[in-house]
């Protein structure tokens, strides 16, 4: 089996990475650059990351999706919620149809490779508030990869059923790269340790 990795250098894509690098041949690990403030470092993140297992990596720019939001993501003058965690939050850094975006962008590379899998970071934490992560995204996007896609495309995600700690777990197993990872929404010189994803992710690792 052959797959294609979307890769953002955070926590629950690059131990689906390491997972996915143990079942097929990751021909392709592909980062989105879409304006977002912490590009450069999940960029960075993931070129180490991929490097690390081998994996040939590309960066997708896609700069026409940043002025379709005021995401605070992208928009540097709306404040990174730092509050409780949950849907208002999850509001404030919602980006109109980014997974559907990645996937149908990496499904095309992954057609070209004849990779039949798209290997993804989703997370059953997170899918609680970003429908777009959830168990249901997926069996409704693999219908449709299965009329766009010649050979069948299917996403596949090893970390979709665990909450962020069972991912540190298995990461952990697997002999991930954790200290490689930028999980943050900032892109400064270090964590900001405030936002949602950085809370999230540090709760994990501290557990």
């Amino acid at each position: 089996m052959k797959g294609v990795a979307i890769l953002s250098g955070g926590l629950d894509s690059t131990v689906s990475l390491a997972a996915a690098v143990r079942k097929m041949e990751v021909a392709l690990a592909l980062t989105f650059d879409y304006g977002q403030r912490a590009a450069r470092r999940e960029r960075e993140a993931s070129v180490r990351i991929a490097r690390r297992y081998a994996v040939p990596h590309r960066v997708i720019a896609i700069p026409w999706l940043a002025p379709l939001t005021r995401t605070a993501l992208v928009n540097r003058k709306a404040a990174i919620p730092t509050g409780p965690m949950g849907e208002r939050s999850a509001r404030a850094v919602w980006v109109p149809n980014r997974n559907g975006v990645f996937i149908e962008v990496a499904a095309a590379y992954a057609e070209s490779l004849d990779a039949r899998r798209l290997v993804t970071g989703f997370n059953r934490e997170e899918a609680e508030t970003f429908p777009d992560n959830s168990p249901a995204y997926v069996e409704a996007v693999n219908r449709a990869l299965s009329f766009s896609t010649a050979n069948g495309v299917r996403v596949v995600s090893y970390t979709a059923d665990l909450d962020k700690r069972a991912i540190v777990r298995l990461g952990r197993s697997l002999g991930a790269p954790l200290a490689d990872i930028w999980p943050c929404y900032e892109g400064g010189r270090a964590w900001c340790r405030r936002c949602e994803s950085c809370r999230r992710c540090l709760e994990a690792l501290d557990a």
